[in-house]
């Protein structure tokens, strides 16, 4: 075979990989309750594989961007094409009114059953965990869910409450359907003198400024701060610790499926995995490493959790807990 042959050869196989790296294109918006850095810092992941696809995002709270969301259905514009939120909860509720676009194609064998829906209409991407935060000037150190109810610790818990923080309410949901006597350990909190109120944010401040000595928080930021030399430590609770996960899904509405599946395609990827961790999470996929300062992932109880349930049971949780706190 002459050298122009084989040339033309190895650039006709070239052809069909340059194509398809270059077969992506037009605009993806993405709204996101991710912080602007971690959400930016996806969208540049992104687009280093599919240069050809313009993203934009909007960030704002979960709440907040199901009410922009709600706004848009009502004119009947939805702009987004993926939702990026925080937990699956709100996702069953969007799959349940017919919003969402199943991406059936999507590989998570590497997965562990339970990990996404079923149905494929929305994946999760981390595992954000609530755990006990304690100051370091604390005498007393728990290591269990129940120690938050001992006399050591009366009139020193912070917690955010489930009607204003979605974590908290999955926090509330995942208690209570996994430990003997449901609601009544939130009467046993309630009568140590807990105090329920505001998100993680204002649990972390309180705690690390010693107003109290004791947090039921999301692991991350007091992993964190800790790291940049707070008096805050972190625990992974015994019996185990709920999670919210993050979960990405694609609109019934996008303007460009293609991309959207792609953008989902990346975050399920080990690639994609691997900034999960580099943002400091858990990563939802088992093969990847935890940031510093988490122990090992074998180490680390997931308490089940069921989404569908918990969306079902939503209004009747949320009354249990405003009923036992006043609220």
């Amino acid at each position: 075979m002459s050298t122009k042959r084989i040339l033309l050869s190895l650039l006709a196989a070239l052809v069909p990989a340059v194509a398809q790296a270059q077969g992506l294109s037009g605009n993806l918006v993405l709204y996101t309750s991710q912080p602007n850095t971690d959400a930016q810092q996806t969208i540049d992941a992104f687009k280093a594989r599919n240069p050809g696809v313009n993203v934009t995002f909007v960030r704002d709270g979960t709440p907040k961007i199901l009410a922009k969301l709600s706004a848009e259905f009502e004119a009947g514009q939805p702009q987004a094409d993926v939702l990026l939120i925080a937990d699956s909860v709100t996702m069953e509720g969007l799959k349940k009114e017919d919003r969402l676009l199943a991406h059936e194609k999507a590989d998570v064998s590497a997965y562990p059953a339970g990990t996404h829906d079923p149905q494929k209409f929305w994946f999760a991407t981390k595992l954000i965990t609530t755990g006990i935060a304690y100051n370091t000037k604390a005498a007393f150190r728990p290591t269990s869910w129940q120690d938050l109810t001992r006399p050591e610790v009366k009139g020193q818990l912070v917690m955010p409450s489930p009607l204003t923080s979605g974590a908290a309410l999955i926090h509330a949901a995942t208690l209570t359907g996994t430990m003997d006597g449901g609601w009544k350990y939130y009467e046993a909190l309630k009568d140590n003198d807990a105090v329920a109120g505001g998100g993680n944010g204002d649990v972390l401040k309180q705690v690390a400024g010693g107003q109290k000595l004791y947090g039921v928080i999301v692991d991350y930021m007091p992993i964190r701060e800790k790291a940049k030399g707070a008096p805050i430590e972190f625990v992974f609770p015994k019996e185990g610790v709920s999670a919210v996960s993050e979960p990405v899904a694609i609109l019934k509405t996008t303007k460009n499926p293609e991309a959207a599946r792609a953008f989902v395609d990346f975050l399920l990827s080990k690639e994609g995995q691997e900034l999960a961790l580099k943002q400091g999470y858990i990563a939802a996929h088992p093969a990847v490493a935890l940031p510093a300062g988490y122990p090992a992932r074998e180490q680390i109880k997931v308490m089940s959790f069921d989404a569908a349930r918990a969306l079902a049971d939503e209004t009747k949780n949320k009354a249990a807990f405003a009923d036992i706190f006043g609220q």
